[in-house]
């Protein structure tokens, strides 16, 4: 597959590095010469500078002969153009844009990204995205890592597993004996920063990450059988108004108004904004790395706090200073991947990385076959996919002890009609079935080929 992307930053060159490592042609644009050259010298990619949406830097980059078009600049309106040359003058079928602005997506403004306006397939808002992320973290107390699948039925858990987890040089075999009717999978571990993609007779270690694919109104169970029994929470103080803060604030106030929300965002023009709009949420103006105003927010007896300012250093230093004060738990946002070794270092629970998610949400719509979601692990060395088995696909019909997935894939759950099944060996797949799995990196394009279709289905 050709593709052409707009933008060499962090989440244009953790794409093309995705896609160029599995066999695809890739072309990436920026008008920043240092990017370009970062790209020539690094990554196995065609690069140009220029601005990605003029016609004739397309062109270059071969959007004649391409079959998608990935535009993720910082500018908006840039991604939003390119799209449009794409369609109009390239008859590129597939575009997905970069739209950070919430001013373009709000309910007045969103019929501009209809079918019949701008010629737009996906929108990929990384404020949305990463809001999202940090509202099921939050919902999910004791998980480093959460994923939701096949319309939220299914969950995926990261859970660490230190010294006082019961299930510690427990075979993944006897975790079915000790529990029979716990509808679980650990599909993954990482160790010493090396992911494992696990056989039935592995053990968990202690130190370990593991990767639990289970049914969404199960979650507290199995966070509970790995040790874990966090009460979810209720005080939150969440540093940082940009975008992402308050779209968090807006979504908790929705879903939950007798949670004690508290802001504290630097920009004194900003914080008045939001402090408009919000409805119970208290904002404090000033820095968050400022002892005297977290201890103001009560940071002490907040459960939960939550960094997601546009500085990584203030993320982390605020986070572990939370934690020192008396505060429950914390996690942060981090851009850089530099920063996050020490995250563990620093007594910090959990963080997010922007890119990942982001780089996620667009590999949903470059994977081949009928695939439904995409979840990045361990900076992309292995993958939780949910794919659909269409008609055509070689595996409708066959039990999966028969179908050869061979190592590095691993089945978690299957969507049948609304309801979760954990597979086992006779377990046959049927049309419509939504199957949530793990795959290590390399094996991504055999499970795309289990899960293709004919060219005459459509």
């Amino acid at each position: 597959m050709k593709v052409i992307i707009c933008g060499a930053g962090q989440v244009g060159s953790g794409i093309a590095e995705r896609l160029a490592a599995e066999g695809n042609d890739i072309s990436i644009i920026d008008a920043n010469v240092q990017l370009v050259e970062r790209a020539n010298d690094v990554l196995e990619v065609r690069a140009l500078r220029g601005n990605g949406a003029h016609p004739d830097v397309l062109e270059r980059a071969g959007a004649r002969e391409a079959d998608m078009l990935i535009a993720v600049t910082l500018h908006d309106e840039v991604n939003m153009v390119a799209c449009q040359v794409a369609h109009t003058l390239f008859d590129i079928p597939t575009k997905i844009a970069r739209v950070r602005s919430q001013t373009y997506l709000s309910d007045p403004w969103s019929k501009l990204f209809s079918r019949d306006s701008m010629a737009i397939d996906f929108i990929i808002s990384p404020e949305i995205e990463v809001g999202n992320m940090v509202m099921r973290r939050l919902e999910t107390p004791g998980a480093f890592e959460t994923a939701s699948f096949g319309d939220g039925h299914i969950t995926l858990l990261g859970i660490s597993c230190d010294a006082e987890c019961p299930l510690i040089d427990t075979p993944l075999e006897q975790l079915s004996e000790l529990f029979p009717d716990l509808p679980a999978v650990a599909v993954a571990i990482v160790r010493d920063d090396r992911l494992i993609v696990p056989h039935s007779s592995d053990q968990i270690h202690e130190g370990d990450g593991v990767y639990v694919i289970t049914p969404s109104d199960q979650t507290a169970r199995v966070l509970q059988v790995f040790g874990h029994e966090e009460t979810q929470a209720r005080r939150i103080v969440i540093a940082g108004g940009g975008n992402i803060g308050f779209y968090i604030a807006k979504a908790f106030e929705a879903a939950d108004p007798n949670l004690r929300l508290k802001i504290v965002e630097a920009d004194h023009n900003r914080a008045m904004a939001i402090a408009e709009q919000l409805q119970s949420s208290v904002v404090l103006n000033g820095s968050a790395l400022n002892e005297d105003l977290l201890r103001e927010a009560d940071i002490s007896a907040a459960d939960t706090l939550v960094a997601v300012t546009n500085d990584d250093q203030v993320n982390l230093l605020t986070s572990a200073l939370a934690k020192q004060l008396g505060c429950g738990s914390s996690f942060c946002l981090i851009n850089s991947p530099n920063y996050m070794s020490m995250v563990r270092s620093l007594n910090i629970d959990a963080f997010i990385n922007p890119r990942a998610t982001t780089v996620s949400r667009v590999l949903q719509h470059v994977r081949r076959g009928r695939i439904r979601g995409v979840h990045s692990v361990l900076d992309g060395a292995g993958e939780v996919i949910e794919a659909e088995v269409l008609e055509t696909a070689p595996i409708v019909g066959k039990p999966i002890k028969e179908i050869d997935v061979g190592d590095g894939v691993r089945l978690g759950c299957i969507l049948r009609d609304g309801t979760t099944i954990i597979p086992k060996g006779a377990t046959e797949l049927l049309v419509k079935d939504r199957v949530v799995l793990f795959s290590r990196a390399d094996r991504v394009r055999d499970v795309e080929h289990l899960f293709r279709v004919s060219p005459d289905y459509f």
